[in-house]
C-alpha cells in the first residue's frame, strides 16, 4: 500500500521538481543582484527546460517492451542448426513460469511490472517505468539534459551567492529582502542535492553505455567474480543445496562489442546527432530479442553463469531393486500424504534458501580442527582482499537468514533493489531441463525437423 502511494506521487513530484527548479529561479534572478538574466541566458534556462521535460516524459510514457508471445518458436531454423552442433537437439533457453513463455538473453522479470522486460536494466521509482532496451535511450537524455541544466543553474545561482557574500558589510536595506535570500538559498540546496545525484546516476550510466551491461548485469558480474573467489578456495567447484559438486570457471561478460557498437546498441543507432535528439524514434522491439556476442566463449554458454545457490535439490535416483510405482508412503492415507507433502515443500525451500555461509560453517569447523594454528593463513580464498573468516562473517550478516537471494554487492544492493522478483530469478526461472514437456517436445520436433541430414 505504501509502495502504491509512493508510486501515484513520484511522477508528479518530479514534474514539480523540474518546475520548481527552473521556472521560479527565473522570477528570483530579476529581482536579485547583480543582474536580471541576459535574454541569451534566458534561451539557455528555457530550452534546457523544455529538453528536460520532454526527455522526462518519454522515460515515463513509452512503454518499456513486452515479448512477444511467439518468442521461441520463429527460430526453428537457426534453432537446428545450434542443435547439430552441441548434440542436444536444443538452443539453450530460459523458461519463466510467472509469464509461462521463453526468456530471451538479458531479460528480467520485473516485480513491478509484473512482466519480462527486455534487456531489463532496472525498474525506476522516479519514473514509474522500466529502463530497458526500448526507453533507456530516453531515460539517458533525460539524465543528460538535466545534469547539464542543473550545472547551468547551479553556475547562475553561485554568481548571485558570491555578489551576496562580497557585499555583506553593506547595511541590510541595500540588499535583498529575507525571503529572496531564503528562496535563493533554499534553491541552491535542493538544486545541489538533486544535481550531485543525478550527475553520479549519469556517469554510471554512461560507463554501462560504454561497456554494454546493465545495473542488472552489473550485480551478475560481481556476484560471479565472488563465486570464483569461493570456488578457489575449494578446488575449482561449490556444493549446492542437494549436496552436489558444481564446476565454477571464470567467464567472461558475452556483450561487450566495443565501445561503438556498445553505443551503436544502447542508442538505437550509430549517427550522434539522434542521441541528442529528445524526439529520436524508440528501438524495435525486434533488437531486443537477441544481442551480438563478443565470441571470447562457447556460444552455448548462457549468462549470468552457473550459480550453485539457483538450483533446485534434486532427489536421489529410487534404489535399483525396488519394485516399479512403488514409494515409501504408499501405506499413509490421503490427509497423512497430504501433511507430508507440506512437510517435504517447506524442508526443501528451507534447504534450497539456507545460505552458502551457514552451509559452510560445518565445513569451516572441521577444517580448523584440522588445521590448529595453521589455519587464517592466505589460503586463496579471498583473492588478496579479506580473509576467508571475514567474507564468511560479512556474508552472514548480510545474508540476514533469507538465503543466497539475499546476497547483496559491495554497494548493499539485492537484485530486488533493482525491481526483479527475486523469487523468478532464483527459483522459478530454471533452463531447458525444467521446462513444460509439451514446450520441450514442441521445441524437439521442430529442431529435429531442421537438422539437415547426410
Amino acid at each position: 500500500m505504501v509502495l502504491s502511494s509512493i508510486n501515484q506521487i513520484a511522477v508528479p513530484g518530479v514534474y514539480l521538481l523540474i518546475f520548481f527548479l527552473g521556472y521560479p529561479s527565473q522570477i528570483l534572478f530579476y529581482y536579485i543582484d547583480p543582474a536580471p538574466l541576459t535574454k541569451t541566458e534566458l534561451y539557455i534556462s528555457n530550452g534546457a527546460l523544455v529538453l528536460i521535460f520532454i526527455t522526462y516524459t518519454k522515460s515515463v510514457f513509452v512503454d518499456p517492451g513486452t515479448i512477444p508471445k511467439s518468442y521461441g518458436r520463429e527460430d526453428e531454423k537457426e534453432q537446428g542448426v545450434v542443435a547439430e552442433k552441441r548434440g542436444d537437439g536444443l538452443k539453450r533457453t530460459k523458461w519463466c513460469r510467472k509469464c509461462n513463455a521463453v526468456k530471451p538473453p538479458r531479460a528480467h522479470h520485473c516485480k513491478e511490472c509484473k512482466r519480462c522486460i527486455p534487456k531489463m536494466d532496472h525498474h525506476c521509482p522516479w519514473t514509474t517505468n522500466c529502463v530497458s532496451h526500448t526507453t533507456f535511450p530516453h531515460f539517458i537524455r533525460f539524465l543528460c539534459y538535466t545534469s547539464s541544466g542543473l550545472t547551468w543553474l547551479e553556475y547562475l545561482l553561485w554568481i548571485r551567492i558570491s555578489y551576496l557574500w562580497e557585499n555583506r558589510n553593506m547595511p541590510a536595506y541595500l540588499g535583498p529582502n529575507p525571503f529572496l535570500v531564503a528562496h535563493l538559498f533554499v534553491t541552491t540546496i535542493i538544486n545541489s542535492i538533486t544535481l550531485f545525484a543525478l550527475g553520479v546516476l549519469f556517469i554510471r550510466n554512461v560507463w554501462c553505455l560504454a561497456v554494454n551491461t546493465t545495473t542488472i548485469e552489473g550485480w551478475e558480474i560481481e556476484r560471479h567474480k565472488t563465486l570464483l573467489r569461493r570456488a578457489r578456495h575449494f578446488g575449482g567447484t561449490l556444493t549446492g543445496p542437494d549436496g552436489s559438486k558444481v564446476p565454477i570457471k571464470k567467464q567472461e561478460f558475452p556483450y561487450d562489442i566495443g565501445i561503438w557498437e556498445n553505443i551503436k546498441q544502447g542508442m538505437g543507432t550509430g549517427n550522434p546527432l539522434s542521441w541528442f535528439n529528445p524526439f529520436a524514434s524508440t528501438p524495435s522491439m525486434e533488437t531486443g530479442l537477441s544481442f551480438p556476442t563478443n565470441g571470447f566463449e562457447d556460444a552455448s554458454l548462457s549468462w549470468p553463469p552457473p550459480d550453485p545457490d539457483r538450483s533446485y535439490r534434486r532427489l536421489p535416483p529410487p534404489p535399483t531393486n525396488s519394485a516399479a510405482f512403488t514409494y515409501a508412503e504408499s501405506t499413509l492415507s490421503p490427509q497423512e500424504s497430504m501433511a507430508a507433502f507440506r512437510e517435504r515443500q517447506v524442508a526443501d525451500a528451507v534447504r534450497r534458501r539456507k545460505p552458502f555461509v551457514q552451509r559452510l560453517e560445518a565445513q569451516l569447523a572441521q577444517d580448523r580442527e584440522g588445521l590448529g594454528a595453521g589455519y587464517g593463513s592466505d589460503d586463496g580464498f579471498n583473492d588478496g582482499e579479506t580473509s576467508g573468516d571475514e567474507e564468511l562473517e560479512h556474508e552472514t550478516k548480510i545474508a540476514d537468514g533469507e538465503g543466497e537471494e539475499a546476497w547483496r554487492n559491495s554497494e548493499g544492493e539485492r537484485l530486488k533493489d533493482f525491481g526483479v522478483d527475486e523469487e523468478i530469478e532464483f527459483y522459478d526461472e530454471q533452463e531447458d531441463d525444467d521446462m513444460p514437456l509439451s514446450e520441450l517436445l514442441a521445441r524437439r520436433r521442430a529442431a529435429s525437423n531442421t537438422i539437415p541430414t547426410t
